[in-house]
């Protein structure tokens, strides 16, 4: 189910990477933490590409929770946060690498004003995120909305639990995307799902069972090979939780886990 791009496969991919490398390319992020600096970074250092960071004019510089307060407090009123000037002119770069973290499920805050802000029309957009569990569909899909007139291409996104995972992951999107030559592994498709197994539920528990914000039990798993090892998609189903029987969300999720030989294994994303 994995293989090595055929050497036809290798010269169309020169070819198209040969196209984009002429494109001039922008790494725009906010990072709040840190997590989607250090992808930005590794974008901009892959692709030569030019970077600027998305600051906000007051800077959310409190702890977790008084973020979390005053994004929420901004999304409930309906107003995104005042940022410092984009000195990048947009209009001279055919791609830009829009990076930000996850908050409530899709980007963060000073990412949504660059959205409501800038005209990207014409443009492709690659977003890339880091989360907690999840949200990269999510935020496309409010990309998609502010940006209508944009062509937004597939994104990348990581746990921040995962980081270290970044240069390797990274590459091979880069590659798979036609942005940087080279030869990578092209994963296969996830088998036919079936239902989950005692030994496949030992995986799942093992892979979320230290994550606070998933108390699920694994119902069907689909899975394929990948370097290292084995991914698995779980279909999974919340579980009451004491003293909430709803829990916090309710329904279905998929949730994907990451099983290298040798390692624990570990969820990359969860998509609710």
């Amino acid at each position: 189910m994995k293989r090595v791009l055929t050497m036809a496969a290798i010269f169309t991919l020169a070819v198209s990477c040969g196209q984009n490398k002429a494109q001039k390319a922008l790494v725009l992020y906010y990072s709040q933490e840190g997590h989607t600096k250090t992808v930005a970074e590794q974008l901009q250092a892959a692709l030569a590409a030019d970077i600027e960071e998305i600051v906000p004019v007051v800077a959310y510089d409190g702890d977790f929770m008084a973020t979390i307060e005053r994004g929420r407090k901004e999304l409930d009123e309906g107003v995104v946060p005042e940022i410092q000037p984009i000195k990048a002119d947009i209009g001279e770069y055919d791609v830009i690498f829009l990076g930000f973290p996850v908050w409530f499920g899709i980007c963060a805050n000073p990412v949504l004003t660059v959205l409501d802000e800038l005209d990207f029309s014409g443009k492709k957009i690659v977003p890339f995120c880091t989360f907690g569990s999840g949200g990269l569909d999510s935020s496309v899909k409010t990309i998609k909305e502010k940006q209508p007139d944009a062509e937004i291409l597939p994104g990348y996104g990581v746990r921040a639990a995962r980081i270290e995972a970044v240069p390797a992951e990274l590459d091979r999107f880069l590659k798979a995307g036609g942005f940087k030559e080279g030869e990578y592994v092209e994963l296969g498709e996830f088998s036919e799902e079936r239902e989950a197994s005692a030994e496949d539920a030992a995986i799942f528990d093992a892979a979320v069972g230290d994550y606070p914000m998933i108390h699920a039990k694994a119902v069907k798993v689909a899975s394929r090979e990948v370097p290292g090892g084995v991914e698995y998609l779980f279909t999974a189903e919340d579980l009451p939780r004491e003293g909430a029987p709803s829990g916090p969300f309710s329904g279905e999720m998929k949730v994907y886990v990451l099983a290298e030989v040798g390692q624990a294994p570990v969820f990359t994303q969860v998509i609710r």
